[in-house]
C-alpha cells in the first residue's frame, strides 16, 4: 500500500499532504481567494503557482499529493510537476473521479462540477487520469459519496474497482455532507470475492464539523488510511474568520489560527493524512507550522465547543461563494 511509503518517514510534516483544489483551477470556494489569487488566473500563472507550492511542500517534507478530476487541471499540473522532476520516488499521488469540471475557466459558471458515480463515467475518468499521470497514480477515490450514491451499490463498478486495485492502484472514497458517517459505514461493508474493497477514505472532518470522527476511528480501526480535508473549514478557522476562541488560543501559541486548527485534526489518532489546501507559499508554512503546536487539554476542550451541528455546517459550505 503506497501510504506504508509515509510511515517511514521521520520528518514533522510527513502526515500533511497537500491538496490541489484550490490552485488548479481559477474559482473555488475558499473564504479569502479573491486576494490570495488576485485577478491575473490564467492557465499559465496556476500553472506555475501551482509548481511553486508542489515544491514547497516537498522541500518541506510533505510527501502526499491529492487531486481530482474536477479540479480544473490539477491532473496535468501534477504530472508536468512530475515529469520534470523523475527522480522524486518518495511521494504518494491521490486523484478521485465521480465529478466533471464544467466551469470552462470562468469563476462564474452556472455549475462548476457534475457529480456522476456511475460505471461509465469511470471509465472514461480512470481513461483520462491514466493519459495524464500514468504509473505514477497510487491512489484512486470515488469523489464525494454520499450514502445515496450509487457507487455503494453498482457490483459491476465495484469490479472494476477491484480490477484497478489487483494491477496495482489502492482504491479508496472521500465523504462529504452532513451523513458523511453513514456513508463511511456503509462503505466499509462493500466486499469483492470477500475481501473489502476500499483502503483508504477522505472525510471533511474540523474544528466545526466532527460528526465523521467515530466513523473514521472505525474505519481507521479496519485498517483504512485516514485522509483529512477542509481541516480548516474553507477558510472559516482562517485568521480573519477565525471564531474569537481559536485567536486566542493561536495568540498563546504565537502561531496562526490556520496551525492551530490544522493541530487540532493531527492530534486525532486516526487521522493518517491531513491535507493544506493553501492558495500561497506563505499559507503553507504556516500551515505546516501544525506539525509543532503544542495544545493543552484546556485548550483542546475551549476548541471542541466550536463544532456545529453537521446540517448547519453544511448549509453554511453550500452557500459560500465561488471566489
Amino acid at each position: 500500500m503506497p501510504f506504508a511509503r509515509l510511515a517511514a518517514a521521520t520528518t514533522p510534516t510527513c502526515h500533511i499532504g497537500f491538496g490541489l483544489a484550490a490552485v488548479a483551477r481559477p474559482g473555488y470556494i475558499t473564504l479569502g481567494r479573491d486576494a490570495d489569487l488576485g485577478e491575473t488566473r490564467t492557465v499559465e500563472a496556476l500553472r506555475a503557482r501551482t509548481h511553486e507550492l508542489l515544491d514547497a511542500a516537498y522541500a518541506q517534507g510533505v510527501r502526499y499529493f491529492d487531486a481530482a478530476r474536477s479540479y480544473g487541471r490539477s491532473e496535468e499540473f501534477l504530472a508536468d510537476w512530475l515529469r520534470t522532476r523523475p527522480g522524486l520516488d518518495d511521494v504518494v499521488i491521490g486523484s478521485k473521479w465521480g465529478y466533471t469540471y464544467t466551469a470552462d475557466w470562468t469563476t462564474d459558471a452556472e455549475k462548476h462540477e457534475v457529480k456522476d458515480h456511475s460505471l461509465p463515467t469511470y471509465e472514461r475518468q480512470r481513461a483520462e487520469t491514466a493519459e495524464l499521470l500514468g504509473d505514477r497514480l497510487d491512489l484512486y477515490q470515488i469523489h464525494s459519496v454520499t450514502p445515496d450514491s450509487p457507487a455503494l451499490t453498482d457490483k459491476e463498478l465495484h469490479a472494476r474497482l477491484a480490477e484497478a486495485a489487483a494491477q496495482g492502484v489502492t482504491v479508496g472514497f472521500s465523504t462529504s455532507g452532513p451523513a458523511q458517517a453513514d456513508a463511511i459505514r456503509t462503505a466499509l461493508t462493500v466486499t469483492v470475492d470477500g475481501e473489502p474493497l476500499f483502503r483508504t477514505v477522505q472525510s471533511t472532518y474540523n474544528a466545526l464539523e466532527t460528526s465523521a470522527a467515530p466513523a473514521l476511528a472505525e474505519a481507521h480501526d479496519a485498517g483504512l488510511t485516514v485522509i483529512v480535508k477542509e481541516g480548516m473549514a474553507n477558510g472559516r478557522l482562517a485568521g480573519p474568520h477565525a471564531p474569537d476562541e481559536l485567536r486566542a488560543v493561536a495568540e498563546r501559541t504565537g502561531l496562526g489560527c490556520d496551525a492551530v486548527a490544522l493541530a487540532v485534526v493531527l492530534r486525532q489518532p486516526w487521522a493518517g493524512v491531513v491535507l493544506s489546501g493553501a492558495a500561497t507559499t506563505n499559507q503553507l508554512a504556516s500551515n505546516l507550522h501544525a506539525a509543532v503546536v503544542d495544545l493543552d487539554d484546556d485548550e483542546l476542550n475551549r476548541l471542541a465547543d466550536l463544532a456545529e451541528d453537521p446540517r448547519t455546517y453544511w448549509e453554511k459550505r453550500g452557500s459560500l461563494p465561488w471566489h
